[in-house]
């Protein structure tokens, strides 16, 4: 699998469709956070697409650093922090709500670490064979412990909720984070962020789940009146 520029520009379009499309289907400002997913993945993908176009042109180097930094942001500083929130704020049962509110805390070190990083640490974006990859100083010997905490945060958080689907969603974006791993070593960043963005349409499903089962709440709710009031 190779990506590229169109791929990246198409995926960006798509997402943003779908995220608008998934937007539609709130009821609430809760449910914003987790709608709006695809959206922002969206905007990270056209972030990338910039990317392709401005890498192999020295004079869009103003492009190709801003583009660089809108795409590390998302990646690692934004998902480990807007996910396990998108999803506690759809949380109903108070004890899945402390273990959302752990792993946000998982997150928030993650972020928090991963900020320090990339305002301290030299960064740079490099199209190596048919891949772009980020290439950054950050310290190696803690490595491991933001990733298992970055993991914690952006996979673990949906197989805590109660919402139907959840948990599938988790699964894939595991199983997509392991392929990177195994197959693109040196791009995973990239090809995750790239897999992560196609997998969360599956969003749009779950905000109509989501959707429906208020709807039959609300009918039970009206039925239960109306015989209430005949009686």
């Amino acid at each position: 699998m190779c990506f590229s520029a169109s791929a990246s520009f198409g995926a960006g379009v798509v997402l943003t469709v779908i995220g608008i499309a998934s937007i539609k289907k709130t009821h609430h400002k809760s449910q914003l956070f987790f709608a709006s997913i695809p959206l922002i993945f969206g905007v990270q993908q056209v972030a990338e697409g910039l990317l392709w176009i401005s890498l192999p042109n020295p004079d869009l180097i103003s492009v190709q650093k801003i583009a660089t930094l809108i795409f590390m942001i998302f990646a690692q500083i934004v998902w480990p922090l807007w996910v396990p929130i998108a999803i506690l704020l759809l949380e109903k049962k108070q004890t899945r709500k402390i273990m959302q509110k752990i792993l946000i805390g998982a997150g928030f070190l993650a972020s928090g670490y991963l900020t320090y990083c990339l305002i301290t640490f030299g960064i740079e974006a490099k199209i190596i064979g048919r891949h772009i990859s980020y290439l950054t100083d950050y310290q190696d010997s803690l490595k491991i412990y933001y990733i298992i905490l970055y993991a914690l945060a952006t996979i673990a958080s949906s197989f805590f909720s109660h919402v139907k689907g959840m948990w599938m969603l988790g699964i894939t974006i595991l199983i997509a984070y392991v392929i990177s791993a195994l197959f693109y070593k040196y791009h995973i960043l990239s090809v995750w962020c790239f897999f992560s963005s196609i997998i969360s349409i599956s969003i749009y499903f779950i905000m109509s789940n989501i959707n429906e089962q208020e709807k039959q709440k609300k009918s039970l709710i009206l039925t239960n009146r109306i015989i209430n009031i005949n009686k």
